[in-house]
C-alpha cells in the first residue's frame, strides 16, 4: 500500500476523493481533463509541468482542465528528475501519464519504477491508439482515431463529409471518462488487495465501446450501416436540427408517439403527424417541418416549445448557454475569478464538489506540495534565478 498520509482536505466537504493522491504527468488532451476530473471529486492532483510547458500557446491562468490541482515543475531528462517523480509516486495513489508506448519506461519513470517504490500504486496509461498493436507507436489525434471505430463515419449528413464532433467523442468521451472509470475502479482493487496495476485507456477502445448499443442494433438489423439513414443519425425527420427564419436552429427529439403528437401540434402541422411511421413519407415529412422552422425565428419558436414535452429545443451557442434559465437555475456553469466553466459533475448528496481554485501555475505550489505529501528534504529544485533587469532594459 501507499504510504500512510494525513488528508489535505476534509473528507466530505471537498468531494467524494478527498483524500486520494494523483500524479499527472503534464500533457494535453485527455489526460489533463482525466486528472481534472479527478480534482473536481476532491482528489489532491499534483500536476507535473516540464520546464517551458506544453507549448499549446494558451494561457495557463484560463487552462480550465488544470482547476483545482497543484503543480510542481520536474525535468523528467535531468539527471534528479526520475527520482523526484518516483518520490512523488511513492506516496501517491494514482499517476496518470499521457505518452507514446515505451516513452515512460526510457525516463525512468515506468510502471515498474513505480511499483518498485509503490507496490499499490495505480499507473494510469492515456493513449489514442493503446499501449500494443501496429499502429501503438504512431503519432495520432482524437479525429484519426474515431474515424477507426467506426463512429466518425455514423455523424453527418448522408450527402456531405463526415461531421466533426470537435474532440468530445474521442479525446474526452472515448478516451478521459474511461481512463477515470478504469483508475477508480483500479483503486478500489488496490484497497482490497493492496496490489496495484497498470490501467490501458485507449481512445480507440472507449470508442468503440461507446458504441455498443448501435452494434446490437447493426446486427438485430435495426440500423443501416451509413450515415444518415437511421433513427438517432439525422435520418429521421423527428430526430434532427432545423435552420430557422435568422439562421439559427432548433433541435427536435420527439420519437415517442405522445411526444411526436405534441411536437407536431404546437409547430403547426398535425395533419402530418400519420407519416410517422411511414419512412416513403419522410421526405415530405422533413420538408413539412423545415419550411415552418424558417417562418419563425429561434427564439420565437423556443416560446412555443417551452414548458411542452415535445422535445425540442434551441440550439445554444458556447456563450449562450451559460445563461439559460435551466442550466443557470441548477447552476451547471460557474464563475471562478471571471473565468465562466462547467461546474463539477456529477452531484453529490453527501460530499459535493466545487470549483476550489483556479488553473494551477506551473510550479507555483512546490513548498505546500512538499510541505503535504512529506516528500524528503531537498526535495525541491532551488528557485531559478531572476532575470538581470539591465539585460532586458539596456540605458
Amino acid at each position: 500500500m501507499s504510504e500512510a498520509k494525513t488528508p489535505t482536505r476534509t473528507p466530505g466537504t471537498d468531494g467524494p476523493l478527498a483524500g486520494v493522491r494523483v500524479v499527472e504527468l503534464a500533457g494535453i488532451g485527455p489526460g489533463p481533463f482525466a486528472a481534472m476530473l479527478l480534482a473536481d471529486l476532491g482528489a489532491d492532483v499534483v500536476r507535473v509541468d516540464r520546464p517551458g510547458g506544453p507549448g499549446l500557446g494558451i494561457d495557463p491562468a484560463h487552462d480550465v482542465t488544470n482547476r483545482n490541482k497543484r503543480s510542481v515543475v520536474v525535468d523528467l531528462k535531468a539527471p534528479d528528475g526520475p527520482a523526484r517523480l518516483l518520490d512523488l509516486a511513492a506516496h501517491a495513489d494514482i499517476l496518470i501519464e499521457g505518452y507514446r508506448p515505451g516513452v515512460a519506461e526510457r525516463l525512468g519513470v515506468g510502471p515498474g519504477d513505480c511499483h518498485a517504490r509503490n507496490p499499490a500504486l495505480v499507473y494510469g496509461r492515456m493513449t489514442g491508439w493503446g499501449q500494443d498493436g501496429p499502429l501503438a507507436r504512431r503519432a495520432g489525434h482524437d479525429i484519426g482515431y474515431i474515424a477507426l471505430t467506426g463512429t466518425l463515419g455514423m455523424i453527418g449528413a448522408p450527402d456531405a463529409p463526415p461531421a466533426v464532433p470537435a474532440n468530445l467523442l474521442g479525446d474526452y468521451a472515448g478516451g478521459s471518462l474511461y481512463l477515470v472509470v478504469g483508475v477508480l475502479a483500479a483503486l478500489h482493487h488496490a484497497r482490497e488487495t493492496g496490489t496495484g496495476q497498470v490501467v490501458d485507456a485507449a481512445i480507440v477502445d472507449g470508442t468503440a465501446h461507446l458504441s455498443a448499443m448501435i452494434h446490437g442494433m447493426l446486427a438485430a438489423g435495426g440500423w443501416q450501416d451509413r450515415r444518415g439513414a437511421n433513427l438517432l443519425d439525422g435520418g429521421c425527420p423527428f430526430y434532427g436540427t432545423y435552420e430557422t427564419a435568422d439562421g439559427r436552429y432548433m433541435a427536435v427529439g420527439a420519437l415517442e408517439p405522445r411526444f411526436y403528437a405534441e411536437f407536431t401540434r404546437l409547430l403547426g402541422i398535425p395533419e402530418l403527424a400519420p407519416a410517422r411511421d411511414d419512412p416513403a413519407r419522410w421526405p415530405e415529412l422533413r420538408a413539412a417541418v423545415a419550411a415552418r422552422f424558417r417562418s419563425r425565428t429561434r427564439d420565437e419558436w423556443t416560446a412555443v416549445f417551452e414548458d411542452s414535452d415535445a422535445c425540442t429545443a434551441p440550439v445554444l451557442s458556447l456563450r449562450e448557454a451559460p445563461h439559460h434559465p435551466h442550466l443557470a437555475a441548477r447552476s451547471t456553469f460557474t464563475d471562478q475569478d471571471g473565468l465562466t466553466q462547467p461546474a463539477p459533475a456529477p452531484r453529490f448528496s453527501a460530499t459535493p464538489t466545487a470549483v476550489r481554485t483556479g488553473p494551477a501555475l506551473p510550479g507555483a505550489d512546490t513548498e505546500a506540495v512538499v510541505r503535504d505529501w512529506g516528500l524528503p528534504p531537498g526535495w525541491a529544485p532551488p528557485p531559478a534565478p531572476l532575470p538581470n533587469p539591465a539585460l532586458h532594459n539596456p540605458q
